[in-house]
């Protein structure tokens, strides 16, 4: 290995004794490819393979809690009918030497009414944008124990752990934004307010970890650093993780489209988002860092700035399925970054995968002027 990526293959122990063999985290890839059941089909298992050798840790990609949140093609975790699935992520994980974390989530009201199998689209206020129903406190209380039961499968197939997904806008995130929760009893109101749901869930999935003794069963929290469209600002997440380094968590996960990205309010300006979250943890749990790294170059800058305890790769996993080995040998100017039709077969992309692609490229060539696209 070159030298100067030693630091990037340092240990580093949980706080349950859990120890993770790198830095390195593959992070959750939406690849929209499973079966009618969330089973992995063909496709899905020629891109997974060989793709997380050399990492620390695989984050699974989103997966449904419960049918009445499916809104894309992924995984499920609310059947005992699926653990021979999530078994199989296991496999694909740790036959490459890699930690297994299952992201557990649910779409709230971004659920597609064509894949929640005749459940309804629910939402903390449906209300907001008019297409769920405004959950009741006897569905607030299933959705929980949904999470927890997730948990369950999660151990008996043979997770390393599970990571909540409380960002990008989903069902958790929904509770916690003062934008898509108009509440006024115990699940809303004031930010305290906003923050039972979200605890709850962690309450819940750790309670299941104490009834199967598994103090071993890693729990993280992925977090949005600030949506002022949906009415939470940097500040509000500072306070957020103020409450989270107080639960029985192992890691705080950032979701970030740029590692050096600065906060638009709340915040001091003249820092980055990761600087001031990393400072707000104080030590007292490990923070994942993500956002547009694709070189070991990259990788290794954003791990020396301090502010993150291990990388997460996302991009530029899916354009090299030889990531680490490619970093390992300090062959950085073979790692690719942008998308090259070319190497179509050296990705082993899905076939959503590359309809996507074609979408935006043939919406890039109709439209004349500049256009951002929504992930």
């Amino acid at each position: 290995m070159k030298q100067k990526y030693l630091p990037l293959f340092e240990p580093y122990e949980l706080n349950n004794g859990v120890s993770i063999k790198n830095r390195l985290v593959v992070a959750p890839l939406t690849i929209y490819d499973s079966g009618t059941n969330g089973e992995l089909t063909e496709s899905a298992r020629n891109f997974w393979r060989d793709r997380f050798n050399g990492f620390g840790t695989f984050v699974m990609p989103f997966t449904n809690v419960d049918p009445s949140g499916i809104g894309f093609e992924s995984p499920d975790a609310f059947s005992d009918n699926q653990l021979p699935t999530l078994r199989e992520y296991v496999q694909l994980a740790h036959g490459q030497g890699a930690k297994i974390i299952m992201q557990l989530g649910h779409a709230g009201y971004k659920a597609r009414p064509d894949m929640t199998r005749g459940f309804n689209v629910l939402a903390p206020d449906g209300t907001v944008r008019r297409r769920a129903r405004t959950m009741n406190e006897g569905q607030i209380q299933k959705m929980i124990a949904a999470f927890a039961n997730a948990a369950r499968l999660g151990i008996k197939a043979g997770m390393d752990g599970v990571e909540i997904q409380g960002a990008n806008g989903w069902l958790v995130e929904q509770f916690f934004s003062p934008a898509t929760n108009h509440r006024s009893d115990h699940w809303g109101g004031s930010f305290q307010k906003r923050l039972n749901f979200l605890m709850a869930i962690i309450d819940a999935v750790d309670a299941v970890r104490r009834r199967y003794h598994r103090p071993n069963f890693i729990i993280g929290y992925r977090f949005s650093p600030e949506r002022p469209r949906d009415g939470f600002s940097m500040q509000d997440s500072l306070a957020l993780i103020d409450a989270l380094v107080q639960k029985p968590l192992q890691y705080l996960h950032v979701s970030l489209l740029s590692f050096y990205s600065r906060p638009r309010r709340g915040a001091d300006r003249q820092q980055t988002r990761m600087q001031i979250f990393h400072q707000r943890i104080g030590g007292k749990l490990p923070l994942i860092g993500v956002g547009s790294l694709y070189t070991g170059n990259q990788i290794l800058s954003a791990y020396q700035t301090g502010w993150a305890e291990f990388i997460a790769v996302g991009r530029s996993v899916m354009l090299n399925p030889n990531l680490v080995q490619l970093i390992q040998s300090g062959r950085d100017d073979e790692i690719e970054t942008t998308f090259n039709w070319q190497h179509v077969q050296r990705y082993r992309y899905t076939p959503a995968m590359l309809q996507a692609k074609r979408e935006k490229l043939d919406l890039a060539y109709r439209t004349p002027h500049r256009i951002t696209l929504r992930r």
